[in-house]
């Protein structure tokens, strides 16, 4: 282990603050990879650079609906990643709070409070859960039914490129049943006028599962006997079109195409606690209600600190029933390596997917050979 003790410009602003503090972390991360062999470049940050870069500004960037953001704010975390990728190590950040209580600072809004951190256990079950994964190992994996097809799931998701020069760009996220993620950039999608929600064109969203499938067999040898592919905006025929072809050059005949997003439904059950986790609500010929988060019978109770926020699922061209894709969803929020919550609220394609998208921001496209195709990169 090495310990990096530096003096960085507190006088500097927004984004000259967090280039400076980036360049200095990965040219250590630099001497390490080249002077020893790490799994995992641990970053530990200093209180200071943090104090300092909240007194800058740093953070907040605009999302693909937000129009009217203001000019882009660089992000340390996602600068860092997209970085220090090139050395090939997965990178584990670790705030002051991590390791030393009296760090904490106080609440933005209520500046006579100090934040709220984890207990001890539920921190060091997070971070050396993600230290194990991103040193190699796999922590768990979905359950699966021998009689099953060999499946992979595909979250596709989009974001702004980091000079807002275009509207969108699409990614994917390729996962299999031991939650191994496939990273995949695409090519620029565009806002409809009709829905007002990106999408792809016809041999844009085939060329994007077409690599996905390739990265997948690169990694597998094989191709999956079965495509589920979540996606954060609902599909035109354009879309459709080019994903079934892609599905059926590589002769995969089983597909599921499904929209993800947010419900403005609720649902109310008699009692204290929201409706149970796994409930799910036919609203029409192909639009589903579930809650991916919600009350637990085994716990007696709610494990959580607000009204949970079910998931509005499409069936846009399936060949599994309803039920059978709601519980992959609900299997797929189990997957997230990055903490110990049993029941995330969007299942791991959509949320790596989302992820993946801000830091690949920051990798420019005529550099897509820097892109790991793992997801210990980007969490």
């Amino acid at each position: 282990m090495s310990n990096l003790i530096v003096t960085f410009h507190t006088g500097s602003k927004g984004n000259a603050l967090v280039s400076e503090a980036v360049d200095i972390f990965v040219a250590e991360f630099r001497y390490l990879v080249e002077n020893s062999n790490p799994d995992v470049l641990i970053c530990a940050l200093p209180l200071p650079l943090l104090e300092a870069m909240d007194a800058a500004g740093e953070g907040g960037e605009p999302t693909a609906d937000d129009d009217d953001a203001p000019r882009t704010r660089l992000n340390f975390h996602h600068l860092l990643k997209a970085r220090a990728m090139g050395l090939k190590k997965p990178v584990q950040i670790i705030l002051p709070t991590t390791y030393d209580k009296s760090t904490r600072r106080r609440q933005k809004t209520r500046p006579s409070k100090v934040r709220e951190i984890q207990d001890e256990a539920t921190i060091a079950w997070n971070l050396y859960t993600a230290l194990y994964y991103k040193a190699g190992g796999i922590p768990w994996r979905l359950i699966r039914d021998p009689s099953q097809l060999t499946a992979c799931y595909i979250g596709v998701s989009f974001y702004k490129t980091l000079d807002l020069s275009k509207v969108m760009t699409s990614i994917a996220q390729v996962f299999n049943q031991r939650g191994e993620g496939v990273i995949v950039r695409g090519g620029a999608a565009k806002v409809s006028k009709e829905d007002r929600q990106p999408h792809l064109s016809r041999e844009d969203a085939r060329k994007l599962l077409s690599q996905a499938l390739d990265r997948y067999r690169d990694v597998h040898r094989n191709f999956p006997a079965r495509i589920v592919l979540h996606k954060t905006s609902t599909y035109n025929h354009e879309e459709l079109d080019g994903f079934r072809e892609a599905a059926e050059h590589n002769r995969i005949d089983y597909y599921d195409f499904i929209s993800v997003g947010e419900s403005p439904t609720r649902l109310f059950r008699n009692g204290e606690y929201p409706p149970l986790r796994g409930t799910l609500w036919h609203l029409d010929g192909r639009s589903y209600v579930l809650y991916t988060r919600g009350g637990v019978d085994f716990f007696e109770t709610y494990p959580g600190l607000y009204v949970p926020m079910p998931l509005l699922f499409r069936c846009e061209a399936v060949a599994e029933t309803p039920k059978a894709l709601a519980q992959e969803l609900l299997g797929l929020t189990k997957m997230n390596w990055n903490n110990t919550q049993f029941d995330g609220r969007e299942p791991i394609t959509v949320r790596a997917a989302r992820q993946v998208g801000s830091i690949l921001r920051y990798i420019p496209e005529d550099e897509d050979d820097r892109i790991e195709p793992r997801y210990s990169f980007y969490m």
